[in-house]
C-alpha cells in the first residue's frame, strides 16, 4: 500500500463514527489488523477479542484498518501571490505537492480538484481567471462527501480570519493545510527608499525600509504563521509549511511519512 495513503487511512484527524472498532468511516471487504484497545460502548461485538479479554480481564476490541475507496480532493492556490520566489516559484513546489497527493490514490479512489466555483476531475485543466481561496473552500464544504480527504495548498493570504470556515471543513472532511512560507520571512532584501508592488491587486507604493522595518516584517511574517497554524489546528486540520524548494516533502511530513 502507498505509504502516504496508508498514513491517511490511519490519520487521527479523520472525522470519526463512534464504535465499530475501526479508525475509518466506511466498511469494506478487506481488513488489516491495527491494534487492540479496551471496548467502548457501540463497538461491534463481533470484533471483541475473547482471548485478549481473558488475558487482561477487560473487554478488548480488535481495531482494523478497512480497505475502502477514498475521496481525495485538493485545492491548489493559483493566485498571483503564489507566483513569487527567490530561486523558483512557490507555485512549482505547490504543483509537486498536488502531483504527489493524487499519485497516492489507488484502486477505486476518487480524485477531485476543487476550484473557486466548481469541482472537476484531478486531471482536468483548471479554468483560467481569478482565484479565491475562500470561495474554493466553500465549494469544498458544499460539494465534497463527508469524510473526504482534502489537502489545501496555499499561502492562505486571502483566507478570512473571522470566519467559521475552518471549523466547518474540519468537522466534515479530513483536512490538511500545506502553507506556503513567505520567501522573505527570514530576511527582507530591501533597503532605503523603494517602490513595492502588491502582486494580487497590482497597486504600488513608495516606502522607506530600514533595519527597524525589516525586523517588523520578519516578526509579522512569523507571528502570522503561528496564528494560522493554531487556528487551523484547533479546527482539526493537519498543518505543515513548505517553501519554494520543499516540493512534496512537506506533504509527507504532514502525515509523518519519511
Amino acid at each position: 500500500m502507498n505509504a502516504l495513503r496508508e498514513a491517511l487511512l490511519r490519520g487521527r484527524r479523520r472525522p470519526r463514527v463512534a464504535g465499530a472498532g475501526s479508525p475509518t468511516l466506511y466498511r469494506g471487504d478487506g481488513y488489516e489488523f491495527v491494534e487492540l484497545r479496551e471496548y467502548v460502548p457501540g463497538d461491534d461485538i463481533r470484533r471483541i477479542d475473547w482471548a485478549a479479554t481473558a488475558r487482561t480481564g477487560e473487554l478488548q476490541t480488535r481495531v482494523v484498518l478497512e480497505d475502502v475507496a477514498l475521496t481525495m480532493a485538493a485545492i491548489l492556490d493559483c493566485s498571483p501571490s503564489m507566483q513569487v520566489g527567490r530561486q523558483r516559484l512557490l507555485a512549482s513546489s505547490a504543483q509537486q505537492i498536488l502531483d504527489l497527493w493524487f499519485a497516492a490514490a489507488s484502486g477505486d479512489d476518487r480524485c477531485i480538484r476543487v476550484l473557486a466555483d466548481d469541482v472537476v476531475a484531478s486531471w482536468a485543466a483548471p479554468k483560467q481567471g481569478a482565484f479565491s481561496l475562500e470561495s474554493a473552500c466553500r465549494v469544498a464544504a458544499a460539494a465534497l462527501p463527508r469524510g473526504a480527504a482534502l489537502v489545501v495548498i496555499s499561502d492562505f493570504l486571502d483566507f478570512p480570519e473571522d470566519d467559521d470556515l475552518p471549523v466547518l471543513l474540519g468537522g466534515r472532511c479530513d483536512c490538511t493545510a500545506l502553507i506556503a512560507r513567505d520567501p522573505w520571512r527570514d530576511d527582507l532584501p530591501l533597503s532605503g527608499f523603494v517602490r513595492v508592488k502588491d502582486v494580487e491587486s497590482g497597486a504600488s507604493a513608495s516606502l522607506f525600509i530600514g533595519r527597524a522595518e525589516r525586523t517588523r516584517y520578519v516578526n509579522a511574517a512569523r507571528e502570522r504563521e503561528v496564528r494560522l497554524a493554531e487556528r487551523l489546528g484547533t479546527a482539526n486540520w493537519r498543518v505543515e509549511f513548505f517553501d519554494e524548494n520543499d516540493g512534496g516533502a512537506a506533504l509527507l511530513r504532514a502525515f509523518g511519512v519519511r
